[in-house]
């Protein structure tokens, strides 16, 4: 079903197929990287397996130029599909994971007019792609939601931009629940938290008491509640899953307005941090009909701006934005900090871990292969991955290393 706004550009959609076989696996395939930091939506390298010596340099399989953003991309079965802008269009792409060969690419219009404020960061797309049953969906940075079939590219539904721009372009990326994909549409002071039905486009809920951060949601069991919890243009949010209906939520305003970092459940409990903000730990609590967030700790010795930290055991690993870019380890339990690195490390950090490992991946493409240490960054190998700026996550599953730099993908295997 298309909107009417985008009627008129449904013919100007462009399907390329070559006719190789699609196959793609369900989603709980341990090889699977189906969406926004992997299978469990916390930073987990996908049915990777430490090699018993590291190489010193990684081998390059294909590189393929794709178009400029930053969307991670993300693999099912043997095809890898990833979502970039080609002049005035949006494209998504289903590749062949082994040779990198185009199996299909769909294009619609997304015209888009920068921020300045951007301007180096370029024109996205930066939100990553979710796969679920079958179809893809997508966020264009101006705000256009599609779906499309995974299999051959046809554009299902598509849901028009906002009137109201996203301040910087839009960077979170949607989940899926129960047959429902969410996204927060909309753009500054005027957005919807929004369910939308996957197979349809119909829109099941809406929560509009903020507008959308830059930050992607995670679907928590909580107090006995299943809500989504995401940290919004103003405020840390939980709803729930089934209906949109507010639960609680808590002040969370970043400098410049710029909320970037997904939500970490931790044993009952989430872990948020933001631009200036420091990190904390909240316990949603229900009191009858009533929910508030508790601070179980908070501390200002840590704080990140894009870099997405991830948790290992009890230890919260990442890039901290003080001292101009510092890596650190935290304890998740008390708040202590356990270890910090050397400041001026790198601008922003995608950081995935793999049992006791940690891959950081710097935004000049500097890709660190570090142990997951409570003493120290202790770095085992360092890898050059591209020749350009590496801000999307890198996709890891088994030895393969998919790159996403400004305007390629690459593959590159671990020995």
């Amino acid at each position: 079903m298309l909107s009417s706004k985008l009627a008129a550009a449904a013919a100007s959609i462009i399907v390329l197929a070559n006719g190789f076989a699609v196959t793609t696996q369900a989603q709980n395939n341990p090889s699977d990287y189906p969406q926004w930091r992997g299978a469990s939506r916390d930073g987990s390298a996908a049915g990777f397996q430490a090699p018993t010596m590291w190489p010193q340099a990684l081998s390059l399989k294909w590189k393929v130029e794709v178009g400029e953003g930053y969307a991670t991309p993300i693999l099912v079965g043997n095809r890898v599909y990833t979502h970039s802008r080609q002049g005035e269009n949006e494209v998504m792409w289903s590749l062949d994971a082994e040779t990198g060969k185009t199996v299909w690419q769909t294009r619609y219009p997304a015209p888009y007019k920068m921020n300045p404020a951007t301007k180096g960061h370029g024109q996205g797309p930066k939100s990553t792609p979710l796969y679920a049953d079958g179809r893809l969906f997508t966020l264009g940075i101006g705000g256009i939601v599609s779906a499309f079939n995974a299999a051959d590219g046809k554009l299902l539904w598509q849901k028009p931009g906002p009137a109201v721009d996203p301040l910087y372009g839009t960077a979170m990326s949607p989940v899926f629940d129960r047959g429902n994909v969410i996204f927060h549409v909309g753009g500054q002071d005027n957005g919807a938290l929004t369910a939308f039905d996957a197979a349809t486009g119909n829109v099941r809920w809406t929560w509009t008491g903020d507008g959308p951060g830059y930050a992607s949601p995670i679907v928590v069991e909580l107090g006995g509640t299943r809500q989504v919890v995401t940290i919004t243009q103003k405020n840390i949010v939980g709803v729930d899953a089934s209906n949109g209906q507010l639960l609680w939520q808590r002040p969370w305003v970043s400098r410049s307005t710029n909320n970037s970092i997904t939500p970490i459940l931790y044993e009952g409990t989430v872990l948020v941090t933001g631009h200036d903000l420091g990190t904390a730990r909240l316990r949603p609590v229900r009191n009858g009909a009533t929910w508030t967030a508790e601070t179980v700790w908070e501390t200002q010795e840590v704080g990140m701006f894009m870099s997405n930290p991830v948790l290992v055991g009890d230890t919260l690993y990442g890039l901290s934005h003080k001292a101009s870019g510092q890596f650190f380890a935290l304890d998740a339990r008390s708040g202590k900090v356990l270890w910090l690195g050397e400041p001026r490390q790198a601008t922003n950090t995608a950081v995935v871990k793999a049992g006791n490992m940690l891959f950081l991946l710097n935004d000049d493409a500097e890709l660190i292969v570090a142990g997951a240490s409570a003493n120290g960054l202790e770095p085992v190998r360092r890898y050059t991955v591209a020749d350009s700026a590496t801000w999307a996550q890198p996709t890891i599953s088994g030895n393969r290393v998919f790159i996403k730099d400004v305007a390629h993908l690459a593959l590159w295997t671990i020995g």
